[in-house]
């Protein structure tokens, strides 16, 4: 069946996010609410909301609103209706009463909620009507989170539930993992287990949260926020009520029974008003001391706050096998964690799913883990797992295992796509080289390259292994979130503080000659970016021949920010773009001008539609609303470019001082209305510099090489400015910009 119209009933954050998704996907879809007033101010929101839920904002054309009252005879036209109001079952069952008698024969009716299970909710339906009715669970934000679930029983049309998928996937772009009703359908039941028996082995072991978040956080692929944090995050009285639900849902001898009990010390953060951050504060509080702010931690045993302190886990290489391996109480810890957690899940096969690897996707989309628990027991080893655990009886899965001890056991990931994913064929293609921030894979005649480093920020290595992958063409893709949030400025800070100006010279010079190389290598370079591309990261996808991106996307040249400028061939492609329009071909100053705004103002975008006007991406550049299909398109990108010949090099015509006049009269009217401070103009006046051309003139041709060397001068001038480097510092301490 064919998904040309959508009504959702509801239009709180989930019917809202829903809605807009189906907008970017251009699905009519009309919103409904109890009146009309109320539907429109969500449609409001989702126009003004940030971070943006549509990829363009022309697409609230998309969205028609009404009132459950006097419009409710849309839904004969639909396809699909969603029903996603309060979570009460007396509520959904009029609605659906409504609904069926409505909606047009063979149409899907599914609810967005996140605990109540189908046999719950459907039964007062016809078994008829129950074939079309199914959970179809979005993650929040729906744009931004790639887990949906669509859980089924043995009454519905299975026809119908993997055209369901099929289109959410191919549509939506999301990664629809089918699951049976049981209560917490799959990513909860698995995710919010890890959190709890996270928290209780903290309070069991006496370790402070500080500790705990960053043993449960990166070292284990899991977050940052680790579980303290994410408590904060979520809302501690929110977490209260989802584990309320659990408790009432499941077995009583069901494991998760053990890890649900009430906590004293979190039942008086609640009563007090410290539910996270939406509140007073929560595990973690912002405190004002001598007009500063300071961060604070609870201690778990006293009740009491102080200042949060930075644990160091001692290990050199943290990752989870050193962690676990650690004879220390912080190794005890990850491993009593990491072990429950794995058993845990490992016995909900086939409860849940008959395919474990589902779990492990689900953990991956829905809560952002670069490991599930199956792929943890992979990386642990299955002798040595078994070699370690006490006990697992009446678990099926694990059971058998221990017979075979098959350390291949994983087989193939993403069973829940037919799309073939990085995921998928990292596990036949041969590693053929690897450093300490990425690694490069050999798939049939292409390699693929794919940073390892926190946010793939790049560095000698990065560039390092980029110049070796080019042997052949060359797919620059991340399973990550991010594709690179830029150039690691820790890494740059470590030279500045030493004196040491001539490595990071030296660094920048190899990243502008890695860059090149992309550009005018033999085989074509295609970037495939999602999340991050800012920075180091989009000038490296800037010197790539081809593009495909991601629909989730935060695009842009940030330099200014941190006291800089862009300086790996970014200001040298920009004003390349813009010196190709019709404007500049009128006015030699045009395409300097617009691209000292662009990169003065370090404008970002966040999607490919909004990149486009910006010329962060070209008209040519493919998007893809589903993440999983970024390798895919960009291996198809290869195939249709057998032919491939490199570019010509580019020869510019910079107007020099007349232009640069130009921008420096925009920097005195902003420094004069105190929108920039000293260093914005010291800043601003080398930006102006590299965009004219320097000491040059209209009639004078200068090369691409022309222009590395004033972005590379203009780097290491306000490199070595006091000024800059406590920009970059800052932002490294807060995550937030330094005016000075």
């Amino acid at each position: 069946m064919k998904i040309n119209q959508v009504v959702i009933i509801g239009s709180g954050t989930m019917g809202s996010g829903i809605a807009a998704q189906l907008c970017n996907a251009n699905i009519p879809v009309t919103l409904l609410d109890l009146k009309t007033e109320i539907s429109e101010k969500a449609r409001d929101r989702i126009y003004k909301s940030r971070p943006p839920l549509l990829i363009d904002k022309s697409k609230i054309k998309n969205i028609n609103v009404g009132n459950i009252n006097d419009d409710f005879k849309i839904v004969k036209d639909a396809d699909w209706v969603v029903e996603a109001v309060v979570e009460r079952i007396d509520i959904k069952h009029n609605i659906y009463e409504k609904i069926f008698k409505n909606r047009k024969s063979g149409a899907i009716v599914s609810s967005n909620t996140s605990s109540i299970p189908i046999k719950i909710l459907s039964e007062k339906l016809t078994n008829e009507e129950k074939k079309d009715f199914c959970i179809t669970h979005f993650f929040n934000p729906v744009r931004y989170m790639g887990l949906l679930e669509i859980v089924k029983t043995e009454n519905n049309d299975l026809e119908k539930i993997n055209s369901l998928k099929k289109f959410c996937e191919q549509e939506l772009g999301k990664g629809a993992i089918v699951c049976n009703d049981t209560p917490g359908f799959l990513g909860n039941r698995v995710g919010v287990y890890s959190m709890q028996v996270a928290m209780t082995e903290a309070f069991k072991m006496k370790l402070t949260i500080e500790e705990a978040d960053a043993i449960f956080g990166r070292p284990m692929g899991i977050p940052k926020t680790g579980v303290f944090g994410l408590y904060d995050l979520i809302g501690i009285d929110l977490m209260a009520d989802v584990l309320k639900s659990f408790i009432k849902e499941l077995p009583k001898n069901d494991e998760f029974q053990t890890v649900a009990k009430e906590i004293p010390l979190v039942t008086k953060l609640i009563d007090t008003g410290y539910t996270g951050r939406k509140g007073k504060g929560g595990f973690y509080r912002i405190n004002k001391e001598n007009n500063k702010k300071i961060l604070e931690a609870v201690n778990l045993e006293t009740g009491e706050y102080s200042t949060s302190k930075k644990i160091d886990l001692k290990i050199d290489n943290v990752d989870l096998n050193s962690l676990i391996n650690q004879d220390d109480r912080y190794g005890k810890y990850a491993w009593s964690v990491i072990s429950k957690i794995i058993k845990y899940a490992s016995s909900l096969v086939p409860e849940i799913t008959d395919k474990f690897n589902d779990i492990d996707e689900a953990m991956r989309l829905g809560f952002n883990w670069s490991m599930g628990p199956f792929e943890m027991l992979k990386s642990i080893g299955v002798k040595n797992f078994f070699k370690r655990i006490d006990s697992f009886e009446n678990n099926k899965f694990l059971e058998s295992l221990s017979k075979s001890l098959d350390e291949n056991f994983y087989g193939q990931r993403q069973l829940y796509t037919e799309i073939e994913t990085l995921g998928k064929i990292k596990t036949t293609a041969t590693k053929i080289d690897k450093n300490k921030s990425a690694e490069i894979y050999r798939f049939k005649d292409f390699n693929i390259i794919e940073f390892t480093t926190k946010a793939c920020a790049l560095d000698y290595d990065s560039m390092d292994a980029l110049k070796n992958a080019t042997d052949k063409p060359l797919i620059i893709i991340n399973e990550t979130m991010q594709f690179s949030a830029g150039v690691n400025l820790t890494y740059t800070m470590n030279f500045a503080d030493k004196g040491d100006f001539k490595s990071i010279e030296n660094f920048l010079k190899h990243f502008q000659e890695t860059c090149k190389h992309l550009k005018y290598s033999k085989y074509p370079v295609i970037s495939a970016p999602s999340g991050l591309t800012l920075g180091g990261g989009f000038e490296v996808l800037v010197h790539s021949n081809f593009v495909a991106s991601h629909t989730n996307i935060v695009i842009g040249l940030v330099e200014t920010i941190v006291g800089l400028i862009p300086a790996g061939g970014g200001c040298k492609e920009m004003l390349w773009r813009w010196s190709q329009t019709e404007e500049a071909k009128q006015d030699p100053d045009y395409a300097a001008l617009k691209v000292f705004d662009i990169i003065g103002y370090a404008k970002t975008a966040t999607s490919p539609i909004e990149a486009e006007p910006l010329k962060y991406l070209r008209p040519e550049d493919k998007t893809i609303m589903n993440r999983n299909s970024l390798f895919s398109v960009s291996k198809k990108i290869i195939e249709e470019n057998n032919n491939f010949t490199p570019p010509a090099e580019c020869v510019f015509n910079l107007s020099g001082k007349s232009v640069k006049e130009k921008m420096i009269k925009t920097l005195e009217k902003l420094y004069n209305e105190k929108v920039i401070l000293d260093h914005g103009m010291e800043v601003g006046k080398e930006l102006a510099n590299v965009l004219s051309g320097g000491d040059t003139t209209i009639d004078k041709k200068l090369s691409e090489d022309d222009l590395f060397k004033l972005e590379l001068d203009a780097f290491m001038r306000l490199m070595e400015t006091q000024k800059t480097q406590e920009r970059i510092k800052h932002t490294l301490a807060t995550g937030k910009p330094l005016v000075n």
